[in-house]
């Protein structure tokens, strides 16, 4: 597909074909199922969305970190339709292929450390940890779970439970799983002593609370996304994720990364916790895996992974052969167009202007994250407070003027910047310029 890597702005956002699609989408779908800008896409590549009325705009938003590579990338597309003209399901529980299988392989050589691993597949990133944390407590028969201040982990009973954000994801849906434990966070802009402490202190404190109001004997997993995503992109103080792996490998605590959000080259690193070294005993990944298409991972420590007993992982969908082929097109595409070092580039590119734009307006208290995953907190002028109304304000100045931005964050006061890999360096700057008056303005 080649879409013409250009903003076009052609009517209102939305046009009126889109305001046409989306009451039909308020009289057929439910209102829990929010739109963050109602425009009905038709086409997307490189780093536009083409939507029905013919505007194009600018992709700061990759999905919420799913196209990575690119929307409808060659290389997916190609696997794809030839394996669809193949057969579509089997069920690899009932007659595996071989597509299954090369995922896990590469997915066992890709991800950090050089232990024997295994891996198998569902159908999201919520699946996926939910079954490390299933994984985890078969194989220490512990029943505790730790998890952190701002950390998101899906929407599923459990993932919900592990999930720190009442609204809108908790919100009038308990009661919640037990066995939950929360500690805090390295949050460096928020923590109280100041960043040059956050490290040192956070980690002191978890480990504190870990010990002394659960007992570490009793803790199955402690599961941390190496960058807080929904929470903020908060990027946790340099320290403080080996710290606590430390700690977990100290008194037997399978620790778990959640780098559904961060892995496959979204930060400058295949997978985010390569930064500091941090090897994870069982990863989960999703979202960027394969290009669109549903697919989630746990990819664990063999010994740990080997433990449950057969029938006891599993799910119809997982690991579609669709899904499948999808994901080595996904793989093929970041090694041989060297997407790891597209995503360091972005982010040469964005924290500069971001960090420049903090020094003019106070409303931006803090630019932080790495490769491709970038936000800004947006506060009262001069304070800390959050300030969401500016949030909303920017995005809806974005919006109108063909750049596709996402919010985030704890309180609701961050924008996140996630942009496809492949986004041509022009089309990168032009958004940075689009958002740059919008903060202007405010």
């Amino acid at each position: 597909m080649t879409i013409p890597q250009e903003r076009r702005v052609v009517t209102a956002i939305p046009g009126p074909k889109s305001q046409e699609l989306l009451a039909r989408k308020l009289a057929a779908v439910p209102p829990g199922i929010g739109t963050t800008l109602p425009v009905f896409v038709t086409r997307a590549g490189g780093g536009v969305l083409e939507d029905a009325d013919g505007n194009s705009l600018i992709d700061f938003g990759s999905g919420i970190a799913v196209t990575s590579v690119g929307n409808a990338a060659p290389k997916v597309v190609e696997r794809v339709q030839k394996q669809v003209a193949d057969f579509t399901h089997t069920c690899f529980m009932v007659t595996p292929y071989e597509s299954y299988v090369r995922v896990c392989e590469k997915l066992n050589e890709l991800t950090p450390g050089d232990h024997e691993k295994r891996t198998f597949l569902v159908n999201s990133g919520a699946e996926a940890v939910e079954n490390a944390v299933k994984i985890a407590r078969h194989a220490t028969g512990r029943p505790a779970v730790v998890v952190f201040d701002h950390g998101y982990h899906g929407r599923t009973l459990l993932t919900m439970t592990l999930t720190a954000k009442n609204m809108p994801y908790k919100h009038r849906f308990g009661p919640f799983a037990p066995e939950v434990y929360r500690v805090p966070l390295a949050y460096p802009f928020r923590w109280p002593t100041g960043p040059e402490n956050c490290a040192e202190e956070a980690a002191a404190q978890a480990i504190d609370m870990i010990t002394k109001q659960i007992g570490a004997e009793n803790v199955a997993a402690v599961v941390i996304e190496p960058i807080a995503g929904e929470g903020g992109f908060i990027v946790p103080a340099r320290g403080f994720l080996p710290r606590i792996a430390e700690f977990c490998r100290a008194n037997g605590i399978v620790f778990v990364a959640d780098e559904v959000q961060t892995g496959f080259a979204r930060t400058g690193n295949l997978f985010a916790c390569e930064d500091e070294g941090v090897v994870p005993d069982l990863i989960t990944t999703a979202k960027g895996i394969a290009g669109g298409l549903p697919l989630a991972a746990v990819t664990g420590r063999a010994e740990i992974m080997d433990r449950v007993h057969a029938g006891g992982l599993g799910g119809t969908y997982g690991g579609n052969p669709l899904a499948c082929e999808a994901a080595l097109g996904v793989l093929e595409t970041i090694e041989e167009e060297d997407l790891v070092a597209r995503a360091r580039r972005i982010g040469e590119i964005m924290l500069p202007r971001l960090k420049a734009l903090q020094e003019r307006f106070g409303v931006i208290g803090d630019v932080r994250g790495r490769g491709a995953m970038i936000a800004i907190e947006l506060v009262e002028p001069g304070t800390k407070e959050p300030n969401p109304t500016a949030v909303q304000e920017v995005v809806k100045r974005c919006h109108a003027e063909g750049l596709l931005v996402l919010t985030a964050g704890t309180y609701g006061n961050v924008l996140r910047f996630l942009p496809p890999l492949v986004i041509p360096e022009h089309l990168l700057e032009e958004g940075l310029g689009i958002l740059e008056k919008a903060v202007a303005e405010l």
